[in-house]
C-alpha cells in the first residue's frame, strides 16, 4: 500500500463549518480504485490543539496543535469571522502558515481563509479569489494580488484558492483529481451526491 498523504486542516474560533468540514469529508471519504483503502489520511489542527467554538456554537475538538502536528502534504486553511477578523491579527498562526508553505505540496484556502495566505505575503503576485462579499476588500487590502470574481477556485500550481463556503466542496474534488485522477475523484463525489463535472483533461499526479 502507498503511504497515505497527510491532509491537515486547521481551525479556530469562529470558523465557518463548512469551510472545514466540506473538504473534510471529501478527503475521508476518498477510496483507492478497487480497494477500500484510504489514499488521504486528514487531521484537524489548531494553534493549542484545545477545543474550538465554530460559527453558530459548534464545538470543535482538534486532533492536534501547531506543535504536534505530522508532518503535512496538503493544508487548508478555512474562512469565516474567524479568519478574516481575528487570526489575520494572530501572528503566530500566520507564521505557521508561512512555514507551513515551504513542507507542503500544496496550500489550498477556502472562503475568506485567503485573507490568512494574503497576510503571510503568499498571495503576492499570484492569482486568487475569495467569498464573493469580500472580493472587494482582497482586491484594496492587498493590490499585489490579482483577484478573480466569478469562479469556484483558481489553481496557481502550488496554492489553490476557492470562493466561498461551499466552493471548499468543489477544490477539494479539484484536489482529489490532481492527486488521484479524474476517476477517483467522480467516484467520490457520486458516493457524496455531489453533482459536479470532472473532466479527464489532467492528472498531475504526486
Amino acid at each position: 500500500m502507498e503511504r497515505q498523504l497527510s491532509v491537515g486542516i486547521i481551525v479556530f474560533n469562529e470558523v465557518e463549518v463548512l469551510d472545514f468540514a466540506g473538504p473534510f469529508e471529501v478527503f475521508s471519504i476518498t477510496t483507492n480504485q478497487n480497494s477500500d483503502s484510504k489514499p488521504f489520511a486528514v487531521h484537524i489542527i489548531s494553534q493549542t490543539g484545545e477545543l474550538v467554538r465554530a460559527r453558530n456554537g459548534l464545538l470543535v475538538k482538534p486532533c492536534y496543535s501547531f506543535d504536534d502536528s505530522p508532518a503535512l502534504d496538503i493544508l487548508i486553511i478555512p474562512g469565516g469571522y474567524g479568519a478574516e477578523k481575528i487570526e489575520i491579527h494572530n501572528e503566530t498562526v500566520i507564521t505557521w502558515i508561512k512555514e507551513q508553505s515551504k513542507k507542503v505540496k500544496l496550500l489550498a484556502s477556502v472562503c475568506t481563509g485567503a485573507f490568512l495566505l494574503a497576510e503571510a505575503e503568499l498571495l503576492d503576485n499570484k492569482v486568487a479569489t475569495t467569498h464573493w462579499m469580500d472580493i472587494d476588500r482582497l482586491v484594496k487590502e492587498y493590490p499585489k494580488i490579482t483577484v478573480q470574481k466569478g469562479v469556484k477556485y483558481v489553481d496557481e500550481g502550488a496554492i489553490i484558492t476557492a470562493a466561498g463556503i461551499s466552493a471548499g466542496l468543489d477544490m477539494s474534488f479539484h484536489i482529489v483529481k490532481r492527486f488521484m485522477g479524474a476517476d477517483i475523484a467522480r467516484a467520490t463525489a457520486k458516493r457524496m451526491e455531489y453533482d459536479i463535472v470532472i473532466a479527464d483533461d489532467v492528472n498531475y499526479g504526486t
